[in-house]
């Protein structure tokens, strides 16, 4: 029997579109590609390593708070199992938007300089997936705290308790690792862009760059940093 009698019909694309497999098709492989500046629209060549990163970072995020409002609904509905499921996808998320800002401390400071000038008015500050994660988390520290009022536990036998308390605890840390994740991210934005273009100049929205320093101490659930001080200060007093 010939070679083309064996090859199977499943090479062939089913799926709507004009790209050449489904894979693509689904995708959107041609209108994903097409996001990126060309080699004959370039300034520098590393524009395109500056595009990625931020466009796959978006990508996550946009998971990220998908996964955090899911998990609010679930923890809304008593659902913690897989609330916490949802919640270690959404801190992945965050680790790997951490991890790839290495690739941005490949490029030059200096030849970064010509691409910053066709940046326009843009800045970290407009991340979409950013402003949407933020109530996202504020709508889970919600949820949570009305669950540890329904279940009449507070917050720090939660901790004290943890073994009679084994869902909200690891709810609670759930919550600290999505949160401590946030943190770390930011501190490690702030180092990249202090690193490529110095601490102690002007973002591109005319916002000193030490300003981004100081956010790297905000964290969205604060009173779970705090329960930390009243543990070490209960284990003092006894």
């Amino acid at each position: 029997m010939s070679p083309e009698a064996w090859e199977p019909p499943l090479n062939r694309p089913v799926l709507p579109g004009t790209a050449r497999t489904d894979y693509e098709r689904y995708l959107n492989m041609e209108e994903l590609l097409a996001l990126q500046k060309g080699a004959d629209e370039w300034v520098h060549r590393d524009e395109l390593l500056f595009q990625v990163v931020h466009q796959s970072s978006e990508l996550w995020l946009k998971l990220c708070w998908n996964d955090t409002a899911g998990a609010a609904e679930l923890v809304g509905d008593g659902d913690i199992p897989s609330a916490l499921r949802l919640l270690g996808r959404a801190s992945m998320c965050l680790r790997f938007i951490t991890g790839q800002l290495d690739m941005l401390e490949q490029m030059s400071p200096w030849e970064y300089q010509e691409i910053r000038k066709v940046l326009g008015h843009g800045s970290g500050f407009d991340s979409p997936g950013v402003k949407e994660l933020r109530p996202a988390m504020a709508r889970l520290g919600e949820a949570f705290h009305a669950t540890l009022v329904q279940a009449g536990v507070p917050l720090l036998d939660v901790y004290v308790h943890g073994r009679e308390h084994e869902e909200l605890y690891q709810l609670a840390e759930a919550l600290m690792e999505l949160d401590e994740w946030l943190q770390t991210w930011r501190i490690r934005h702030y180092r990249v862009v202090a690193r490529v273009i110095g601490d102690r100049v002007i973002g591109t929205q005319g916002t000193p760059v030490e300003v981004l320093g100081r956010l790297i101490h905000r964290v969205e659930y604060p009173e779970l940093w705090d329960v930390r001080n009243e543990l070490t200060a209960l284990s003092q007093s006894t």
